[in-house]
């Protein structure tokens, strides 16, 4: 009698080369989007504002996200339309608000996070 337990089966490898087809197939301006929203979301989570509250807050991590989403709408301006940049600088100003609402001693205007690119941020 063998103790030894079945081998559990191979895992797929990913298809690289499909996988670099489809990434090929996406246009810039989507990738850009795709990566702003999930700074936005990520931020939004670090700042307490989903469902779960105070459980993922942590405002250094917020900063972070929020001034490299505001560094990425900054050298990207030039890139995307108004069409797509107009609720992308909306976001971005509303997480600014409100981490400056949540943090125990806000930031100086200007010195906000982001606000090396987007100049100070008032309600």
């Amino acid at each position: 009698m063998s103790d030894a337990t079945p081998a559990a089966p191979a895992p797929e490898t990913p298809d690289y080369d499909a996988l670099t087809r489809d990434i090929a197939e996406v246009p810039a301006v989507e990738v850009i989007v795709t990566v702003a929203v999930n700074l936005m979301s990520a931020a939004a989570v670090k700042l307490g504002l989903t469902e779960e509250g105070d459980a993922h807050k942590d405002l250094d991590e917020a900063r972070k996200l929020i001034h490299a989403l505001a560094g990425l709408l900054d050298g990207s301006a030039t890139e995307i339309s108004s069409f797509h940049a107009a609720p992308l600088r909306d976001g971005l100003k509303s997480l600014q608000l409100a981490f400056r609402e949540a943090s125990f001693v806000p930031d100086e205007p200007g010195q906000g996070p982001g606000e090396k690119y987007t100049g100070a941020v008032y309600g």
